[in-house]
């Protein structure tokens, strides 16, 4: 009969391996950081820049499998609102080099 020590690590395995537990991780540090966050202080509107930028870090996290990080940066609600939004590359003023 297994241990609870061997059930746990087991289980701990099984979770990584699935890529939940990465999910997890990310997902509680951000709302960590959410519950951080001084609500009483508005944020800035973003300029259409920084959306670009934001985007473009968004784009290059995900195309590198970045996606727990990925997770942590969509949890922050400009962006994920944002995300909605197609970004243009003939806003960006680059041509598109990878064809997905």
């Amino acid at each position: 009969m297994a241990t609870v020590a061997e059930l746990k690590a087991v289980l701990k395995d099984t979770l990584e391996k699935k890529g939940v537990l990465g999910h997890l991780k990310a997902r509680i540090r951000a709302e960590v950081f959410n519950a951080l966050d001084d609500d009483r202080e508005p944020r800035p509107s973003l300029s259409h820049e920084n959306l670009l930028i934001n985007e473009l870090i968004r784009e290059y996290l995900e195309f590198n499998k970045y996606k727990y990080t990925a997770s942590v940066l969509i949890a922050d609600d400009h962006l994920r609102k944002e995300k909605q939004k197609s970004t243009n590359t003939e806003d960006l003023h680059v041509s598109q080099a990878v064809n997905r």
